[in-house]
C-alpha cells in the first residue's frame, strides 16, 4: 500500500506504523503548521473592512509600523528644539517665498495654509489621492485575472474568489504600504511626485526629511527651506488656479490603467516554471516578468500624455522659481540642479510612483520643458506664459517640447488664443502626433532585437 499524504496518517499514538513521521519530525511539522495557519489568521484579521482592490486600512498600518521608529524631526533652526519652531519656520519661509513668486508669475498664491508634517502625517494626509490612483490600476489587474480564468476554474472556484480578491487586495495594500514608508521617510514636500498628493490649498513640507537632504549639501538650512518651500508654492498656485489640471492628470492614470490585459499564455509557462516541492522555484516565477501587463498602443498614448503634462509642469516650476529667487539666495543655482538630478536619476518619488501605478516616468523631458517655458517667457512675457495653462489645447505637446523655438514661433504668430483654436484640427493633430510616436518606438524596438 502506498503511503497516505502528509497529514493523513493514523492520529492514534498506539498505532502508529511506517506512515507516521517520528515524534520530533511530527511535532515539529505540527508546530509549522500551526505558526502558518496563525500568521493567516493574522493576515485576515488585519483585512479590516476594505472590500475595495487594495486593502488601505492594512496598507495604512503598514507604512505607519515602519516609520515607528522615526522621529517627527526639527529643521534645526534654534537651539531649543521645540515642537514649533519646524512649524515656525516653515510659514515663515512660505510666506518670502510668496511674496518672491508674486513677481514671477500672474498665478495668486494657492494655499491658504503652509504646515510642517512628520512623515506619519504625509502618509495620513496623502492616502486618499493614493487610493484614487491605485484602484484603477489594481481594479483592472484583479480583475484581468479573473477574466482570465477558464469558465471551467471559475466554476469550481466559487466562493474562493471573493477570498482571492481578498488576499489580492491585502497583497496589494502589502505592497502599497511598505512604499509608502519608505517615500514618507525620503520626501520633501506634498507635491514632490509632481501631483497633488494633499489637501486642496495645503502647503506641506517635511521638516526632518528636508534636514537629513541638506547635511550632505555644505548649504545653509534656511537657503534650502526657502527653496522648498518656493517650489511647494509654486505647484499650489498651478493645482488652484488651473482647474484643469488636477483632473486631466488623475484622469490620464484611469486611462491608462483601462487598457491593462493579462496574456493567459504566461499562465502556461509559468507553471511550468514551478516546482511545488521547491517554495524558491514560486519566488523566482513570480519575479521573472512573465506576469507583468503588457502596455497597448492605446497605453502608450496616455503614458505618453501623462509624461509630457507632469514634465509641463514641473518645468513650469521649475522656470517660475529661478526667477522668483534670482541672486537673493547664493546657492539656488546649485539647489536647482541637484532637485534635477535628483528627479532624473529615478529618485524615490519617481521609483515608488512606478511601483504603485505601474508608470514608468521619463524625467528627461523635464529640462525639455524647462527650456520651453524659459523661452516662451523671454519672448512673449510671464502673461503670455502662464496664460496658456488657462485652456489644456493651448499646452505644448511632446512635439512642441522637441522644436520649442517652433512653439515660440507660433505664439508670435498670434496662435495663442482659444478664438483661434480649430478643436477638431487640434483632435486629429494630437492623434497623429500619438501615433507617430508609437511608430517610432515600435520601430526602435524592432531595431534593438537580436536576430534568432
Amino acid at each position: 500500500m502506498s503511503k497516505p499524504p502528509f497529514g493523513f496518517g493514523p492520529s492514534d499514538p498506539d498505532k502508529r506504523g511506517e506512515n507516521d513521521p517520528s515524534d520530533a519530525g511530527g511535532a515539529e511539522a505540527f508546530n509549522q503548521l500551526g505558526q502558518m495557519l496563525s500568521q493567516l489568521g493574522q493576515m485576515l484579521s488585519q483585512a479590516g473592512s476594505s472590500t475595495g482592490p487594495v486593502n488601505y486600512d492594512l496598507a495604512k498600518q503598514i507604512a505607519l509600523q515602519n516609520l515607528s521608529g522615526s522621529d517627527d524631526g526639527k529643521i534645526g533652526f534654534s537651539s531649543s528644539g521645540a515642537s514649533g519652531d519646524s512649524s515656525t519656520a516653515v510659514r515663515d519661509a512660505a510666506h518670502l517665498a510668496e511674496l518672491w513668486l508674486d513677481a514671477a508669475t500672474i498665478l495668486p498664491a494657492g494655499a491658504t495654509s503652509t504646515v510642517a508634517w512628520s512623515a506619519r502625517t504625509w502618509v495620513e494626509k496623502t492616502l486618499p489621492t493614493w487610493q484614487r490612483l491605485c484602484d484603477p490600476v489594481a481594479q483592472r489587474v484583479s480583475g484581468a485575472w479573473i477574466e482570465a480564468l477558464p469558465e471551467e476554474a471559475k466554476q469550481a472556484a466559487g466562493p474562493l474568489l471573493s477570498m482571492m480578491g481578498q488576499m489580492g487586495g491585502m497583497a496589494f495594500g502589502s505592497q502599497l504600504g511598505n512604499a509608502l514608508g519608505q517615500l514618507a521617510s525620503e520626501v520633501l514636500t506634498s507635491t514632490e511626485v509632481g501631483l497633488p498628493l494633499g489637501p486642496d490649498a495645503t502647503s506641506a513640507l517635511l521638516p526632518a526629511n528636508i534636514e537629513k537632504f541638506t547635511e550632505g549639501l555644505e548649504l545653509p538650512s534656511s537657503e534650502v527651506l526657502v527653496f522648498l518651500a518656493a517650489r511647494e508654492a509654486a505647484h499650489q498656485r498651478l493645482f488652484a488656479h488651473v482647474p484643469w489640471l488636477r483632473q486631466r492628470l488623475l484622469a490620464t492614470v484611469e486611462e491608462f490603467a483601462k487598457g491593462i490585459t493579462v496574456d493567459t499564455s504566461a499562465l502556461e509557462q509559468l507553471a511550468g516554471q514551478v516546482d511545488p516541492a521547491n517554495p524558491a522555484s514560486i519566488e523566482e516565477a513570480m519575479s521573472s516578468g512573465l506576469l507583468e501587463p503588457k502596455t497597448t498602443p492605446e497605453q502608450q498614448g496616455a503614458l505618453n500624455r501623462l509624461e509630457t503634462l507632469l514634465a509641463l509642469v514641473e518645468g513650469w516650476v521649475d522656470v517660475v522659481v529661478a526667477e522668483a529667487i534670482g541672486d537673493r539666495l547664493p546657492g539656488a543655482d546649485a539647489l536647482r540642479e541637484t532637485l534635477r538630478r535628483r528627479r532624473a536619476t529615478g529618485g524615490p518619488a519617481e521609483q515608488t510612483f512606478a511601483t504603485l501605478v505601474g508608470l514608468e516616468l521619463r524625467p528627461r523631458r523635464m529640462r525639455a520643458a524647462s527650456s520651453l517655458w524659459k523661452l516662451v517667457g523671454d519672448q512673449h512675457g510671464t502673461e503670455k506664459r502662464d496664460g496658456l495653462w488657462s485652456h489644456p489645447d493651448l499646452m505644448p505637446t511632446a512635439a512642441d517640447l522637441d522644436e520649442p523655438l517652433d512653439f515660440s514661433e507660433k505664439m508670435g504668430d498670434g496662435g495663442d488664443t482659444i478664438a483661434d483654436l480649430d478643436p477638431i484640427a487640434e483632435l486629429e493633430r494630437t492623434e497623429r502626433e500619438e501615433r507617430d510616436q508609437a511608430q517610432r518606438e515600435g520601430g526602435d524596438a524592432d531595431k534593438g532585437e537580436s536576430p534568432s
